[in-house]
């Protein structure tokens, strides 16, 4: 395999293992329909804990999935990495017993 294929596919396999969870994948999916949400805001529409909200939340920003940036005491989330959105919708658009 040439260089430039290992790095794409190596990429990939990074998103998918920082995204492979339920939670995640459904705060992914708000971000993508609303370009900003806070973690409250999130919380009330996943109808989740802000503590296991906020642990996901800073895990994927860690990992340079998502932004973040302070008002007051409410921190806001946006969608930094926008191949993941491709890579998810792909992953729904496959055909495969799912």
């Amino acid at each position: 395999m040439n260089d430039e294929l290992v790095e794409k596919l190596e990429r990939i396999a990074f998103i998918l293992k920082s995204v492979a969870h339920p939670m995640r994948l459904a705060i992914i999916h708000l971000l993508e329909l609303h370009p900003q949400l806070s973690v409250s805001e999130i919380c009330t529409m996943l109808g989740t804990e802000q503590s296991l909200t906020s642990h996901n939340l800073q895990n994927m920003k860690l990992k340079g999935i998502f932004s973040s940036r302070r008002e007051g005491r409410s921190v806001f989330y946006s969608l930094k990495e926008k191949d993941v959105s491709m890579i998810i919708e792909c992953l729904e658009d496959c055909k495969c017993n799912m």
